[in-house]
């Protein structure tokens, strides 16, 4: 009988199952899995299929970080389908690349569907997805998963927490969620229906994590609204806002601010135009929203601004950051200028957006932060939102879910102080059977990365990434050298250093340390031998990185090129 990865036997009956691609462990790349029936013949559910951003040095060239599908694509005949539950990168921001290899049916909700059309016609990917536009709060069947969609509050319209019923008990997703009876956009999560679900009865509630370690209850989208159309108002100069481009209501937030003070709404960045025709297309801006091009931007006199542009997480091809650099185009800033930034910094982006602020500061703008003013409120709960959940679905079983290690430990140990029976933390990887019988690690399935670098997709382990990495620390040395078919130097060696000292301690030239072993290298080698150019190259490369480590204390990657010609 065949065995899981714990060396328990295969059972033939059917199980429920949970894993993950991506977002159990860290802060993005969420990419949810769920499976019923035998474990040689499970049918498969995915929930989300998202991207993470490269933190700087350790990620080289990189320009996202998608989740490695090969588990779906070793059985993608068994997977039902894959359901966005809203419009953020790190949820749906790999669909378009990795569905070719899944091709299997994908399920949106209007403004979801409309932000990924718009990806599509600026990217040129996923034209020939097929995408099934679901209803908000309705209910479908997804192979054989029931599936009902429950709205929800977030930082973007649409979000959906997903019922997923099935012949083995009722899953509650929540998505990414928070408490707001006043969202500015879209309708809030009704308390009512959260609790009907509950009394429906839920097996297991996989619950977002973000915030698990915050205390309290976060505050309303629309106060957030309210205090910056106040800072506005009182800003004698030009006043510029940078947040997530997804966040509409905060766009709406600026437009209302900018409105009420005689201003005018600029916007900078592609990414923000996206959103704004798609929100508006979809009913969740008004049809005579107006805002005005960076390339107007100059036209107006600094009290007359308010500048939206994209940036808030230090990205450094964005608006914000060409703008703190003096390098954007269209748009300059001058002091006293006040600079919000609307947001809170995603783990891992604090160094790039300090480089922003710090920047901005020298120029003589003032910036203002959420610890500053009431200028951004969280998308994620909080633990007293946490507990009105659990109390309100009342799981026999819960599995933390979006967040680092830390935020699902947290989330955890209050589920188990709430007297939920079976918390069972997971990380990327691991599949927790969900019913029959207890709740718990079963098997593991494989997991990993896959880099976009250009206009490709290569593994996180393997090839240019990697050794990006290495030549970023210890700089490259090339050898060239051209012998005659006798094995004779016909031409001086040429030797190039890049990223290596120019001296050593002594002050003695470091290139002269390169020539030097090449050249004592190539007389050491008898003639006859030098006759194979694997072996010359092999010699000269081993001396080539000993001198220079031996010079330096530091081996750099040595590149030989021996060419053979016929000697005149």
């Amino acid at each position: 009988m065949a065995k899981n990865g714990n060396g328990e036997a295969k059972s033939g009956k059917p199980e429920l199952v949970f894993a993950a691609l991506g977002g159990l462990g860290e802060v993005g790349m969420n990419a949810y899995l769920y499976g019923i029936g035998p474990a040689d013949n499970r049918e498969w559910l995915i929930v989300d299929l998202g991207i993470t951003f490269p933190e700087g040095e350790d990620d080289p060239g990189v320009d996202v970080i998608l989740p490695d599908v090969r588990f779906l694509e070793a059985q993608k005949k068994q997977i039902a389908g894959l359901i966005i539950t809203h419009a953020h990168e790190d949820h749906l921001g790999a669909v378009l690349e990795l569905w070719p290899r899944l091709q299997c049916p994908v399920y949106v909700t209007p403004f979801t569907a409309g932000m990924l059309k718009s990806k599509t016609a600026d990217y040129g990917r996923g034209r020939d997805m097929p995408m099934t536009i679901i209803p908000l709060d309705s209910r479908f069947h997804v192979g054989s998963f029931d599936v009902e969609l429950v709205s929800v509050a977030h930082s973007v319209p649409e979000t959906s927490g997903l019922i997923l019923r099935t012949s083995l008990g009722t899953v509650y997703h929540t998505a990414d969620w928070k408490i707001d009876a006043t969202p500015y956009i879209g309708e809030p999560a009704k308390p009512s229906r959260l609790s009907a679900i509950g009394d429906e009865g839920v097996l297991a509630l996989v619950c977002d994590s973000t915030n698990a370690m915050r205390d309290g209850e976060s505050p309303s989208e629309t106060e957030v609204a309210e205090s910056i159309a106040e800072i506005v108002a009182k800003a004698p100069n030009r006043v510029v806002v940078t947040t997530f481009s997804s966040n509409v209501a905060r766009i709406k937030a600026c437009y209302e601010a900018a409105r009420r003070s005689g201003r005018r709404l600029v916007v900078a960045g592609r990414a923000l135009h996206r959103v704004i025709e798609v929100a508006i297309e979809t009913g969740y801006l008004p049809k005579d929203f107006t805002w005005s091009d960076q390339q107007q931007f100059k036209y107006f006199k600094r009290e007359e601004v308010v500048l939206l542009c994209t940036g808030s997480q230090g990205e450094p091809r964005a608006a914000m950051a060409r703008i703190a650099e003096n390098e954007h185009p269209e748009v300059s800033l001058d002091k006293g200028d006040l600079v919000l930034f609307s947001s809170r910094a995603i783990p891992g982006n604090e160094k790039g957006i300090g480089h922003i602020q710090n920047a901005l500061v020298r120029a003589g703008c003032e910036v203002m932060t959420d610890g500053d003013a009431l200028i951004h409120v969280t998308g994620h709960p909080r633990r007293g939102e946490l507990r009105q959940m659990y109390g309100w679905i009342r799981p026999r079983i819960v599995v933390p879910m979006h967040g680092e290690a830390r935020h699902l430990m947290a989330n955890a140990a209050l589920a188990r102080s709430l007297g939920v029976g079976e918390v069972v933390p997971t990380f990327n990887g691991e599949m927790v059977r969900l019913a029959p019988g207890p709740a718990r690690k079963i098997d593991d399935v494989p997991v990993g990365r896959l880099f976009r670098d250009g206009n490709l997709l290569v593994p996180e382990g393997e090839g240019p990434v990697r050794e990006r990495r290495k030549l970023a620390a210890v700089g490259v040395a090339v050898a060239s050298l051209v012998l005659s078919r006798k094995g004779e130097l016909i031409a001086d060696p040429i030797v190039e250093l890049d990223g290596v000292p120019i001296e050593d301690a002594a002050g003695e030239s470091m290139l002269d340390i390169a020539y030097d072993a090449v050249e004592g290298t190539l007389k050491s080698i008898p003639p006859a031998r030098r006759r194979d150019p694997d072996l010359v190259e092999e010699a000269v490369r081993k001396a080539l990185r000993n001198a220079i480590h031996a010079a330096w204390g530091k081996k750099p990657i040595c590149k030989v090129m021996v060419s053979m010609v016929d000697a005149r």
